[in-house]
């Protein structure tokens, strides 16, 4: 037998991240443990309670509440799992506040900063070091997180910069935002943009310092884009959904990463889309997409 697998995931009441609990529940088995975390302790210990009892499931279910954008909650649990069990094997960072076209993006800002980077940060700092060998480390992005999606002037403070130096791109970005000076600095308008590229960076800065064991032990550290998914987050902002994923198909492209005997060491670091990387350096700024948003 074994040593028992512990695998979590972030913002997992609803849609994509709760897709990803129940497909870990039904691809791990009966010793292992699936985390689905969330901020609201009714919602969690309500999901947690029906993935439990679903028929797929195999593995131990649990929830635990978890408040991503306090980096000292992150933290605890980390350090929790690394005492209890000796590291985590899967984690799968998805957490993500829902932006509403109604109010303006500067008056979201902070807290999306919050829920997307700033906590993308704080799982990487606190769960990298106890990840397992032959573990699996993922943030959820998307494809607007090439760094192409930036203008030009931009993207130095992304390219090559460290978890440290993104945090810094990051802050000065929220600053800008902030004070009403982000569109004389060329940020774009729709926050997704900086937000999904300084994720995509913020992996890419951590994996590199690790790549040579990760490869080595058979260990994933990568960014991945599940597509265009049938949610409540994403339905307000796009009005053709007939090429939209489920979020139990778009899962199984996550999932199969985890599955995957070793590693691929193409996909380390990268952004993958459906178990390929996409290009840092590709895209273009949305300008003509951004102008249709609200300010």
């Amino acid at each position: 037998m074994g040593i028992p697998r512990i695998a979590l995931v972030t913002g997992a009441n609803q849609g994509l991240g709760r897709a990803l609990v129940e497909g870990l529940a039904a691809r791990l088995g009966p010793d292992d443990l699936v985390l689905l975390t969330g901020r609201d302790a009714r919602r969690v210990a309500d999901a947690a309670g029906e993935v439990a009892r679903a028929p797929a499931t195999r593995a131990r279910v649990e929830g635990r509440v978890l408040d991503v954008v306090h980096a000292s909650s992150v933290a605890a649990l980390a350090a929790e799992l690394a005492e209890r069990h000796g590291g985590v094997d899967v984690m799968i960072s998805n957490a993500i506040m829902r932006l509403l076209p109604e109010v303006s993006q500067a008056a979201q800002a902070d807290e999306f900063i919050d829920v997307s980077n700033s906590a993308t940060h704080a799982v990487l700092r606190s769960f990298g070091p106890v990840l397992r060998d032959g573990g699996r480390l993922l943030v959820v992005a998307s494809t607007l997180g090439s760094l192409g999606h930036l203008p030009a002037r931009l993207r130095p403070l992304f390219d090559g910069a460290s978890l440290d130096g993104v945090e810094r791109a990051v802050e000065s970005w929220r600053e800008a935002v902030r004070s009403g000076t982000a569109r004389d600095e060329g940020w774009p308008r729709w926050l997704n943009v900086p937000s999904k590229v300084a994720q995509v960076a913020a992996v890419r800065a951590v994996a590199a310092e690790r790549r040579e064991r990760d490869l080595a032990t058979g260990t994933l550290v990568a960014s991945v884009c599940p597509g265009m998914v049938d949610t409540a987050t994403s339905r307000p902002w796009f009005a053709d959904f007939s090429a939209a994923r489920s979020p139990a198909r778009a899962a199984r492209a996550v999932l199969d990463l985890v599955s995957a005997d070793g590693v691929d060491p193409a996909l380390h670091g990268e952004l993958v889309r459906f178990g390929e990387p996409l290009p840092w350096h590709g895209g273009t700024p949305p300008t003509e997409q951004d102008r249709l948003l609200t300010p």
